[in-house]
């Protein structure tokens, strides 16, 4: 119903979700985003019609859920158009399994440039990040400096076994 950006402070944009699925492989694991405390990160709230608020939050929660490696929260949400607002916010476990804590881009570089599944990518899924907060207007600098570094790595690691994480 109604779509409008805004900061959601106390919690950063950290990937800090071991990606064995997807984007990803238990051989390969990749990184996945998700909300880490400290911090504060921009986004955008979505307010659901209360028509269809039962199956829209179902489906959420079913996409999710589905790992269980978030902690479903109701959080303040400064929006831009000066607003606050309680948002459903799906945070970052710090007990889960498939928790990872550094998150610093050299550590996770090599892992999101090499790592692929079925659904593409786990660089792919980085750059479309990227290029998604760009459209919004959304700066985002540890995004910045991650983004540049997998694909330098990228390109020094093409083709060098030796350089990617995995192989012997």
């Amino acid at each position: 119903e109604e779509c409008a950006p805004g900061t959601l402070p106390g919690w950063h944009r950290a990937f800090c979700l071991r990606l064995t699925a997807g984007r990803g492989t238990a051989c390969q694991p990749g990184r996945m985003l998700a909300l880490k405390e400290g911090g504060r990160t921009t986004g955008v709230a979505y307010r659901l019609p209360e028509a269809q608020l039962e199956a829209e939050l179902s489906l959420l929660w079913k996409r999710e859920m589905i790992t269980g490696c978030y902690l479903p929260s109701w959080c303040k949400l400064e929006l831009d158009d000066g607003r606050t607002i309680n948002a459903l916010v799906f945070i970052m476990d710090p007990r889960h399994p498939l928790y990872e804590p550094d998150t610093r881009a050299r550590v996770i570089a090599p892992l999101i440039a090499t790592a692929s599944g079925p659904l593409g990518t786990n660089a792919q899924y980085l750059f479309s990040l990227e290029q998604e907060l760009k459209k919004l207007g959304m700066q985002d600098d540890c995004l910045d400096e991650l983004v540049g570094e997998v694909r330098a790595w990228q390109q020094r690691g093409e083709g060098d076994a030796e350089l990617r994480p995995g192989f012997a």
